[in-house]
């Protein structure tokens, strides 16, 4: 199924998801963050962080300030690569898929109300 918005209608779904994400209770992730995140979720593994800095164009540095901060939420873990000790894999979380579950229920709200 494909649906079409307007310029207008996206940056109205865009915006109003957001301001309901930030009036629920969790935690209030940064554009960076949340990207991550998606990619972690949303494409198949393994995931390290010179592989996100390299898909998403900016620096190692940038990635591991992300990521601490969603591994203090838990949303993500990070281990040793068994096979290539220099890797750090990153591993989904319970806690990051419920997050994303729920950020999505908002988005298929918002969606409907257009």
């Amino acid at each position: 199924m494909t649906v079409e918005f307007t310029t207008n209608q996206a940056l109205q779904l865009w915006r109003t998801t957001l301001v309901d994400s930030v009036r629920a209770d969790g935690p209030d992730l940064s554009a960076r963050q949340m990207a991550i995140l998606l990619i972690i979720y949303g494409e198949p593994p393994p995931h390290t962080v010179r592989g996100l800095a390299a898909r998403l164009n900016i620096s190692k540095p940038a990635v591991t300030r992300a990521l601490d901060t969603m591994g203090r939420l838990d949303f993500t873990r990070r281990k040793r690569d068994e096979a290539d000790g220099r890797n750090v894999l990153l591993q989904r979380t319970s806690k990051g898929s419920v997050f994303l579950s729920e950020f999505a229920d908002i988005v298929k709200s918002q969606a409907a109300r257009l």
